[in-house]
């Protein structure tokens, strides 16, 4: 791939990469799925210029998620105001939605559990309300023992309405331990295109498994020729190296020219459905999804839920890797595990203070022009 000419990039700050990704290769993949979407505060408030076109959109819903539960039902929960009514139907794709059997009803604003017949590797939710467009939505969550925080980047609403498409983009931690099962049931799910993220020595120590067919594209974001050894004395100096790495995300020239690929791929089209992914999937895969999300319209709050989510994903292992740790250890490795709204703040402030705006960082950091940005949000957005 052809190093993409990167305006205004600017070397990363004191820390080491090497420590750095260190730090960044610790976080154990983890287990247990959430649905929250709580906010929390980011240093971007609205939807940026680019992303406001002003027709209304049909799609009435504000919020709406589906989850599978443990017994193997799932909760759908949605928000809108203006509804009669709201009828349920679900199907094993997006394309094979049952509209002969509505599966629940409910008021405007509601939650209903639902059991569904048979199984599929993923089950759609599609939400007719009495009023506008329709939303198909299903779990964010893949379910796979062996990479938990495998899920869907989409499923989230934009400041001006729309909706990010589910099925066609995904975020992952550690891929080498998928198992066949696994792989087959991402290539019907028709995942073609994989973006590995990690540096050159945790890919050797743990290669991608991909389904059949697919491309595995190095993406380098840390540039590091490998993981080197990692030092820190305390929880503190812990969380400054983690705030630290966002920094490095968003400033150095082979973070900026790894985001550019994975962002222009997406835009181009040919690369969907696609995936990128680190060794946890929170940190390096954290600021893929943020610039995506951000650059999509998604506001703040949401991009923040995101992005905490994977301390829910990666819970059990974390969990796991802390318990086998004596005490003082597990302390200082603790906010290594972790995600934070601090870390993530660290890097859209540095995009602030070095570019002014996120739309500035994506077209001279990242060098997306405004053809690439508008395709990302034609290929992603619904409604």
């Amino acid at each position: 791939m052809t190093t993409p000419h990167l305006r205004n990039h600017r070397s990363a700050r004191p820390v080491g990469r090497i420590v750095l990704a260190s730090a960044l290769a610790l976080g154990a993949v983890a287990s247990a799925a959430t649905g929250a979407e709580a906010a929390t505060g980011a240093h971007h408030t609205q939807s940026p210029a680019w992303a406001r076109p002003g027709a209304a959109h049909p799609i009435p819903f504000t919020a709406a998620t589906v989850t599978r539960n443990s017994d193997g039902s799932y909760t759908i929960s949605w928000a809108a105001t203006g509804l009669d009514h709201v009828t349920l139907y679900t199907g094993s794709t997006q394309q094979h939605i049952d509209y002969r059997h509505a599966v629940a009803h409910g008021k405007g604003t509601d939650s209903v559990t639902v059991t569904v017949a048979g199984s599929a590797d993923r089950q759609w939710f599609r939400l007719v309300p009495s009023r506008g467009e329709g939303l198909t939505l299903a779990d964010r969550s893949l379910h796979l023992a062996s990479a938990p925080n495998f899920r869907d980047a989409g499923g989230y609403r934009t400041a001006d309405g729309s909706w990010v498409k589910m099925g066609v983009v995904y975020r992952s931690g550690d891929m080498s331990k998928l198992t066949q099962a696994d792989l087959a049931e991402l290539q019907r799910l028709g995942i073609h295109t994989v973006y590995d993220l990690r540096t050159d020595s945790e890919v050797a120590a743990a290669p991608d498994q991909v389904p059949a067919g697919a491309k595995d594209i190095r993406e380098n974001v840390l540039g590091a020729a490998n993981t080197g050894s990692f030092s820190s004395t305390s929880a503190a100096e812990s969380v400054q190296i983690m705030q630290q790495a966002e920094v490095t995300m968003v400033d150095s020239a082979s973070a900026q020219t790894a985001y550019h690929a994975v962002l222009s791929g997406i835009a181009d089209g040919r690369d969907l459905n696609v995936v990128y992914h680190c060794s946890a999937g929170k940190d390096r895969t954290g600021w893929a999804s943020a610039a995506l999300l951000t650059a999509l319209g998604v506001p703040a709050q949401t991009v923040m839920a995101d992005y905490l989510a994977s301390n829910d994903y990666n819970a059990a292992s974390n969990a796991a890797t802390l318990a086998a740790l004596p005490a003082a250890y597990a302390a200082i490795y603790k906010p290594l595990l972790a995600v934070d709204p601090t870390y993530l703040n660290s890097g859209f402030t540095e995009v602030q203070q070095q570019y002014g705006s996120f739309g500035s960082y994506l077209k001279q950091g990242l060098d997306l022009d405004t053809r690439t940005l508008a395709e990302l949000r034609s290929r992603l957005l619904v409604g």
